[in-house]
């Protein structure tokens, strides 16, 4: 399920849809929409009727709802609601942030580990790694089934990536993320076990180095290292 725009402005599921968000005229589109599947009628008359409020927020905040997409604070729905009280409508905002947050654009910021942003456009807060988690996943489904191609390892790489800047144990993640679809938990499994191992020998050389009492480079020399390889471990 969704959480409340009033604390979230962002899915927490997965949604089967790629909305297009076209925001003003001769504006940013949505990338693929031009050769994505036409949507059902109700899809189409949902982004009907939050058009003009797309277009009200590219002409206020174009650096968040222009060409640019960037992930949005905790909070910005009230924040909105109260600086324009005169442009928008309860109701009509929620449905618009709706669909901009559902759009793969907007996904894509949140996959790519960025910060959130205030109305101002400075980032503010990091995206939780269950929201990355979720956003890359969306991103996967939608393009495999448009594409003959198998696109597991590249969603394989994506995870690790998340999987390691997130920090968390393997544990933590799992109780963040939830339960995924089969062939997306195979994936995860592997790229927990390949983290998890990362860390243990990063660990092992982090406490061989200290135990060792030598400099880095001579240290690196010793097992037949790079420098720079060793460095990054130390890190």
């Amino acid at each position: 399920m969704t959480e409340p725009l009033q604390e979230q402005a962002e899915p927490t599921t997965l949604l089967p849809e790629d909305t297009p968000v076209s925001v003003a005229p001769g504006g940013p589109q949505e990338s693929g929409a031009i050769d994505t599947p036409a949507k059902p009628a109700k899809s189409k008359t949902r982004f009907a009727s939050v058009q003009p409020v797309l277009e009200k927020l590219f002409e206020l905040y174009p650096q968040l709802f222009g060409e640019r997409f960037l992930p949005l604070k905790l909070g910005i729905f009230q924040e909105l609601l109260a600086a324009h009280p005169d442009d928008f409508q309860r109701e009509s905002l929620k449905a618009a942030l709706g669909v901009h947050t559902r759009s793969t654009r907007y996904l894509q910021s949140v996959a790519a580990g960025q910060k959130r942003h205030d109305l101002q456009g400075k980032p503010v807060d990091d995206v939780a790694p269950e929201h990355i988690f979720l956003s890359i996943v969306e991103l996967f489904q939608r393009r495999q089934a448009r594409s003959g191609e198998d696109l597991r390892p590249k969603l394989r790489a994506q995870l690790l990536a998340a999987f390691e800047k997130s920090g968390l144990t393997r544990q933590d993640y799992l109780a963040r993320i939830g339960t995924p679809a089969e062939v997306i938990q195979v994936l995860l499994d592997e790229v927990l076990s390949e983290v998890e191992q990362q860390r243990a020998r990063r660990a092992a050389l982090r406490q061989a180095f200290e135990a060792s009492g030598q400099s880095v480079e001579a240290f690196a020399d010793a097992l037949g290292m790079r420098v720079g390889d060793v460095q990054a471990a130390l890190k």
